[in-house]
């Protein structure tokens, strides 16, 4: 919901670095493979007991830069298939390391982290499914979804479970929970609108 709401207000920023990174040459796969890097270390700053604030600020500087190699493709033209693939791919990658890695930090929660991971599994699907069979585009080069749980929301609710372990029962709950009702808004969506067309 976030992304889709604000991108208007964070866009001049995104375009301003992307600009300077074109003439560096710097293309968008480069930063969608750096967004991804940056985008582990929390992960790891989590499982060595380091900062939880470095871990929540390095989360957020990898969702900058996940918002950025889109800026760039779309500046230089150079949207592709398999930037969309990488892209999306290398999200999953992100969220599946935190989870993993606030499971086992948290044992006794684990059920709730397996029911956080499921619920992701079907709104992708439904997400993924739609794309595919719609012959809509939009600005990421394919049908694009929203939500009430799109990317900075995510970030949001793993950045609470991080800084507030204490709250993770409820926090992963909820999140889990606000990710199933996304998942129902896209299917619910896309019978509506894979029925009108019939």
């Amino acid at each position: 919901m976030l992304d889709t709401k604000a991108r208007k207000f964070i866009q001049p920023a995104l375009s301003g670095v992307a600009k300077l990174l074109i003439k560096m040459k710097v293309s968008a796969n480069h930063i969608t493979l750096l967004a991804l890097f940056v985008g582990l270390l929390p992960a790891g700053i989590i499982a060595f007991n380091l900062s939880p604030i470095a871990a929540v600020i390095v989360l957020w500087i990898s969702g900058f830069f996940d918002a950025l190699d889109g800026t760039i493709a779309r500046i230089t033209k150079t949207s592709s298939p398999l930037g969309t693939i990488m892209d999306i791919v290398f999200d999953r990658v992100v969220e599946i390391s935190l989870i993993l890695v606030l499971a086992v930090k948290h044992p006794q929660y684990m059920y709730l982290f397996v029911l956080l991971a499921c619920s992701i599994i079907l709104s992708m699907t439904v997400f993924l499914t739609v794309a595919a069979a719609s012959e809509k585009t939009g600005e990421k080069s394919f049908y694009y979804q929203a939500g009430l749980v799109e990317r900075s929301e995510a970030f949001i609710m793993f950045s609470l479970m991080i800084l507030l372990p204490q709250f993770i029962y409820i926090t992963c709950l909820l999140f889990a929970v606000m990710i199933t009702f996304t998942f129902l808004q896209r299917f619910l969506e896309a019978v509506k609108c894979f029925n009108t067309e019939n």
